[in-house]
């Protein structure tokens, strides 16, 4: 199964966006180790040159579920700012997220339901005798479509389908847009507290870990 981890910096500086490219690389890292297959789908770039506001990624197969429980949450790098050497702040945040894959509408035939009816013109004049017009049901989601402009059934049947598949898509790219609104909410919801894991120094590392899987 496949799932999508997002890094964030929330609304923070440029020493947070700094911290999620060394988390995305340290989780890449961990993922090989368990066997889990990841790619980055989509990266925010920083403030900086190899720094990163956001990043989502895909884990699928191995121990994916280990590994995020490893991870989600958030992680606190300790460290003066490579940025501003002088400010006094040492401690930096991110958030790791994990968000819901959007369904993709794939459907088969036998999860479709096609009813015939007899197609009809203005005013109610039959257009032919025969049951030509064509209604089709994707059943797992009620969403249904016609066809009743062709004199052929086996035309309609066509339309109707090229029609529902028209609305399966569109109603995967609505759950694809819900999905990146998920993801970007999550830049406002950053935990400042409680962090998984905790890494030190300009070589980032791990200091203290208050989970582990």
């Amino acid at each position: 199964m496949t799932y999508w981890l997002q890094i964030t910096a929330g609304r923070g500086p440029a020493e947070c966006a700094w911290t999620v490219t060394r988390v995305l690389r340290e989780i890449i890292d961990d993922a090989e180790k368990r066997g889990v297959k990841t790619e980055v789908l989509k990266t925010m770039p920083g403030p900086f040159a190899g720094t990163l506001s956001s990043a989502l990624i895909s884990v699928n197969g191995g121990r994916s579920r280990d590994l995020m429980a490893n991870w989600l949450g958030t992680v606190q790098w300790i460290a003066t700012s490579p940025f501003r050497p002088s400010y006094k702040r040492r401690n930096w945040f991110v958030g790791i997220e994990a968000i819901a894959v959007p369904e993709v509408p794939a459907w088969h035939e036998r999860e479709i339901s096609f009813e015939t009816m007899r197609a009809s013109g203005p005013g109610g004049q039959n257009v032919n005798k025969v049951e030509s017009a064509v209604r089709v049901t994707h059943l797992p989601s009620g969403i249904s479509a016609t066809a009743r402009e062709e004199r052929s059934q086996s035309a309609n049947r066509k339309l109707a389908l090229a029609r529902l598949a028209e609305q399966l898509d569109a109603r995967g790219k609505a759950n694809e847009r819900a999905a990146q609104q998920q993801g970007w909410s999550q830049h406002n919801s950053l935990e400042r507290g409680n962090p998984v894991k905790v890494f030190e120094g300009p070589q980032f590392k791990l200091r203290k870990e208050n989970r582990d899987a």
